[in-house]
């Protein structure tokens, strides 16, 4: 997302939990011409979201699009009954109370930017789509903490209706990554991201809306 981002001419903050590999990918990216910065940012430490929430209100005031990607998938458990406590509050510190921290501080700039936040999904958030395909993972510690993201979503969204600004969700659609252990058969990686880039910069109103790669999809 953050090299596509860049290939339209964006100015991009790639935040990373590690600054190894947050580093390198700055390098990389910039090296090709892209104007790419990075901030360091543990989704699961309320500090350093807090220190990256500091520098971005700082050092980026006019912050435009703000894209929550980092996820947890808890156990990715197969059934209710398999599903631990543990893995359940895995999956929620980062899928939701992370990103929700990170949401509420950030908030106020795309607010008064009449920017956009873009919170990632997936297709088993959607409680239609839990109980009517024919067919799905019935993942409850990861689709639960992403259902609760959903929420947030559209909590956000009521807020900026009368505004410039917007929040929405996106689902890539089962996409291969470390995440699922890079099981076979998903979208690639740069599919995936293009399918969320094309929604956050495509210059439409889709506040308060979930959608997929075909368009809005049922909550």
């Amino acid at each position: 997302m953050v090299k596509q981002l860049g290939e339209a001419g964006w100015k991009v903050i790639l935040g990373a939990r590690s600054a190894e590999r947050g580093e390198a990918a700055v390098s990389e990216l910039t090296s090709q011409g892209m104007d790419v910065d990075f901030v360091q940012i543990d989704m699961e430490d309320l500090k350093s979201i807090e220190q990256a929430a500091n520098t971005i209100t700082k050092n980026y005031p006019d912050l435009k699009l703000l894209i929550n990607n980092a996820g947890m998938p808890g156990a990715f458990s197969r059934s209710f009954m398999d599903t631990k406590e543990e893995d359940l509050r895995n999956a929620f510190e980062v899928n939701f109370f992370g990103t929700f921290r990170l949401n509420q501080r950030l908030f106020p700039l795309i607010k008064n930017n009449e920017g956009t936040g873009v919170n990632v999904s997936t297709d088993m958030a959607s409680l239609d789509h839990m109980q009517n395909a024919e067919s799905t993972i019935n993942a409850f510690d990861y689709n639960s903490s992403k259902t609760a993201n959903n929420a947030m979503t559209l909590s956000m969204a009521y807020e900026v209706r009368n505004s410039g600004a917007q929040v929405f969700a996106v689902t890539p659609g089962f996409t291969t990554t470390d995440l699922n252990g890079n099981a076979a058969g998903g979208k690639s990686k740069e599919a995936a991201a293009a399918i969320i880039v094309g929604y956050a910069i495509d210059g439409k109103r889709h506040n308060g809306e979930f959608l997929d790669e075909k368009g809005v999809y049922a909550w």
